[in-house]
This record gives C-alpha cells, sequence and structure tokens, in this order.
C-alpha cells in the first residue's frame, strides 16, 4: 500500500516548477547547532525524496556537519523559491540509516551524480586552509569508486511551513506530522 503524499508535496513541486531551470530550484538552507552551541548554516542540493516526508541530501562526510548533526540530529531546512515567491521551511531530524540499505541508497546517489558533481568528492578536506598544490578535479568518470566520505543525509520532516511573499496580507500555513499534515493557517 502506497502512503499518500502530505498536501506541502504538491504546493512545493509546483513552486519549484516555478523556478524553471534555476539551480536554486534544487538549493536549500540546512541550519544545524554546533556542539558550542551556536547556530550553523549552509547551502546544500536537494537530492530527492526517498518517501513522502523523507528527504535526502549529500554531504562530505570531513565536514562539520556530521559532528553538529550527531549532537544535534534536529534541523531546519528553509527552501526559497524567488520566482514562485514562496518560502518552504521543513523541520524535521536526521534519520540513522545503516548496513546494506545505507550502501544501497548512496551507491545509487553517487550513480546518480555527474561527472562534475562526482568531482567535489575527489577535492581536499572541506574547511581546511587552502593548499594551492592540492588538485580540484573537475571531474570524475563513470565508474570512479565512491569515496567513503560520501555521506547520505536524510531528514524525516516533521512540520512544514508555507510563507507565500505575494499577496496582501501574504499568506503562511503550516503542517504537522503529528496531525496527519492537516493544515493550519496561520499569520504571516
Amino acid at each position: 500500500m502506497t502512503t499518500p503524499l502530505p498536501p506541502w508535496r504538491q504546493l512545493l513541486r509546483g513552486a519549484r516548477q516555478r523556478e524553471g531551470r534555476s539551480p536554486a530550484a534544487r538549493w536549500l538552507q540546512l541550519a544545524t547547532t554546533a556542539p558550542d552551541g551556536t547556530p550553523r548554516v549552509r547551502t546544500l542540493v536537494f537530492r530527492g525524496w526517498a518517501g513522502p516526508a523523507l528527504l535526502d541530501l549529500l554531504t562530505d562526510g570531513r565536514s562539520s556537519k556530521l559532528s553538529e548533526l550527531a549532537h544535534q540530529p534536529a534541523v531546519e531546512l528553509c527552501w526559497l523559491l524567488p520566482r514562485a515567491r514562496s518560502q518552504f521551511r521543513l523541520r524535521g531530524a536526521l534519520l540513522q540509516l545503516s548496513g546494506e540499505a545505507l550502501e544501497q541508497q548512496r551507491l545509487h546517489h553517487w550513480d546518480q551524480l555527474s561527472s562534475g558533481g562526482r568531482a567535489v568528492w575527489a577535492w581536499p578536506h572541506p574547511g581546511q586552509p587552502l593548499d594551492r598544490q592540492a588538485g580540484f578535479a573537475a571531474a570524475l568518470p563513470d565508474g570512479t569508486p565512491m569515496p567513503v566520505h560520501f555521506v547520505l543525509l536524510r531528514f524525516v520532516l516533521s512540520q512544514v511551513e508555507l510563507l507565500e511573499l505575494e499577496g496582501h496580507p501574504h499568506r503562511r500555513r503550516r503542517w504537522c506530522s503529528q496531525s496527519q499534515w492537516c493544515e493550519q493557517t496561520l499569520n504571516p
């Protein structure tokens, strides 16, 4: 039996379609908390849905994101779609995957990357001082083995808010998994 999609998924899809071929349609910001309690935010590329409310992103395991998520697995994602004048805020937590299922999912995502997309994982350790002698590959050919620091981040979403930034007043709505994704209208 197939689980129905939450109602906000159709709205997000429509907003992304209004972005056309703009790369912004795939960019979202991930907010985490560092072990010292300070906030961190960075932009990542949306890699797909693994279920009705399971969102996949990829990261370099050598970055600080993994220690931040180990410290605090709860996150918020912000997906601003300017042409659609829509801001989606997605709350959830990192879903711990392991074993063969994780490896199959990682390999699936690795195989989906372009040769240029795979190249990022051949670059030197992120966040370290720049070594001008280090190589920054522009492409990795098909068949290149998946590096161990190629990490799949899968988030299970528990709340989604949509702020539509057009009209007067703006429109704001919220859906929560605990209420079976029933829509609640909010003041903008």
